[in-house]
């Protein structure tokens, strides 16, 4: 039986003004169809995708609408090192304008973090590669919220960002 050879924690670096969306896979046009679900969604986004393959030729492969954003997940992409793992940096959007777009494309197993937070992938090894456990996004709650704070929440989504009527 095959032994786990060790745990690591894996810091996602980004952008402050950027999000990231980091997910799981299982083909090598990935790359394409991410990047057409996010080229068409809207026509200010900025992004960068890395892919790693599992299989084959097993490279990082790459694309996105901005040099930076892509060479950023490049770079996270090969920290993590696991098979079958994306890492979409995005820049004039948010994960909800196209997270829906993402996980209707076919090759998407699952998502395991659309976030701005400061975000650690759990990554296990064994003598057969690296996978993903699981992520930490962000920090732990510090209380329940209470009448101030929904009305904070209720601002924020109607008068600032307008996501809410």
């Amino acid at each position: 039986m095959p032994k786990i050879a060790g745990w690591s924690l894996v810091q996602l670096e980004f952008p402050e003004d950027c999000n990231v969306i980091f997910g799981q896979s299982h083909f090598i046009k990935t790359v394409e169809d991410l990047y057409e679900a996010l080229v068409t969604s809207s026509p200010s986004l900025r992004f960068g995708i890395a892919f790693c393959e599992a299989s084959g030729d097993c490279l990082i492969r790459r694309d996105g609408n901005d040099e930076e954003l892509t060479a950023i997940a490049v770079a996270n992409a090969e920290k993590i090192a696991a098979g079958h793992c994306f890492v979409i940096v995005l820049r004039n959007g948010y994960p909800i304008n196209v997270l829906n777009r993402i996980k209707d494309c076919q090759e998407v197993c699952r998502i395991f973090a659309a976030t701005a937070n400061p975000l650690q992938v759990i990554v296990c090894e064994s003598s057969q590669g690296r996978g993903v456990a699981g992520v930490i996004d962000g920090f732990p709650p510090r209380g329940v919220e209470g009448p101030e704070d929904v009305e904070k929440r209720k601002t924020l989504l109607r008068a600032i960002i307008g996501y809410k009527r």
